[in-house]
């Protein structure tokens, strides 16, 4: 996490190309993987396993915008930013009970949870399936994995029917060329939110002994 700070805050937006080509921070945060013989699930990818259906950008940036704004913490970008933010999110709508992401699986994208339900459930080592929470929309999930490269730490799953809003490295690089304020603004409000669920997820699982 400290490199994503210091890389972002080391740019500024006269040294941005206006395409953002030059920035691959986030993707090649997964390409040592394949070396070791391990396989990063890309969205476009796993939109297929899942019968995932792209539905309208508007529609799906309107619904972002809608959530992010009652967000305590991500409410805290201005109006620009957010419009400027939602247009980086790819909008799918996903039929229940299909499988987003999966635990130990390397994954390059997050997901925000727009309309339906999902249960995001851990495989503990001794063979129990510990649901850890049931995810409602404005949620993110998955951005541990698209920060640092890691594997996943839990199983995410459509309850219902679930409109999603995706976000994969390219798209994050893409905005670290263009807008590199505005990315740094959201990693650091990703990983804020990141740490308080960890939190919370750590007091459920202490209270269960």
């Amino acid at each position: 996490m400290k490199q994503i700070f210091e890389k972002l805050r080391g740019r500024s937006a006269s040294d941005s190309r206006p395409d953002g080509s030059e920035s691959t921070f986030f993707q090649t945060a997964f390409q040592g993987h394949a070396t070791e013989g391990e396989i990063t699930i890309p969205w476009d990818v796993r939109a297929v396993e899942i019968d995932a259906r792209r539905f309208s950008s508007d529609r799906g940036a309107q619904l972002l915008r809608g959530l992010w704004t009652r967000d305590p913490h991500m409410r805290s970008l201005d109006a620009a930013q957010m419009d400027r933010l939602v247009h980086y999110f790819d909008y799918a709508s996903v039929p229940s009970e299909r499988e987003v992401m999966r635990q130990d699986e390397y994954g390059s994208f997050l997901v925000v949870l727009l309309e339906g339900s999902m249960a995001v459930d851990r495989l503990q080592p001794w063979g129990e399936r510990l649901r850890l929470s049931e995810a409602r929309p404005g949620e993110v999930l998955g951005e541990m994995s698209l920060l640092d490269g890691g594997r996943r730490f839990s199983d995410c799953v459509t309850l219902s029917e679930c409109r999603l809003a995706v976000l994969g490295a390219e798209d994050l690089d893409e905005m670290m060329g263009q807008q590199p304020q505005l990315a740094a603004s959201f990693v650091a409000l990703l990983a804020r939110k990141l740490s308080l669920r960890l939190r919370a997820m750590g007091e459920r699982l202490t209270d269960r002994r």
